[in-house]
């Protein structure tokens, strides 16, 4: 059975849903300091034990960004990356003032332009570094 908790997951499956599902490993140091920095957190039980994931980091206000969306791959193809976006969604239209800018990066576009957002390009180019 699933059930879904609205708090950010603990630190040691936050690093293991991250391995198992191809997202870029965590340092554990990292994964301690940053998940309580985060404005809003969903996970989805299964049995007790985490199994998705997806949480919300950024000001709070004018600048957003989804990050760490992440389900098992037993459990992919149920829905329930669709329902980890719900909550947040939802989220944002409660808490957040409209206006705000919310971004992602997607491995999955078809998953998030189900909930409106659109590629950047050509108006812009989405970059990144590695610390």
């Amino acid at each position: 059975m699933y059930n879904v908790i609205e708090e950010v997951i603990d630190v040691e499956n936050f690093l293991r849903l991250r391995v198992v599902t191809g997202l870029t490993p965590r340092t554990k140091e990292a994964a301690v300091k940053a998940l309580p920095n985060s404005i809003y957190g969903v996970h989805i039980l299964y049995d007790g034990k985490p199994i998705a994931m997806g949480r919300v980091v950024g000001d709070g206000a004018l600048n957003l960004e989804i990050v760490d969306v992440a389900v098992d791959p037993e459990h992919q193809g149920k829905g329930l990356g669709r329902k980890v976006m719900e909550y947040i969604m939802s989220y944002f239209e409660k808490y957040i003032p409209k206006g705000a800018y919310i971004t992602l990066m997607a491995d999955v576009p078809e998953l998030y332009e189900k909930f409106g957002f659109k590629l950047t390009r050509p108006g812009s180019e989405g970059m990144y570094i590695l610390n």
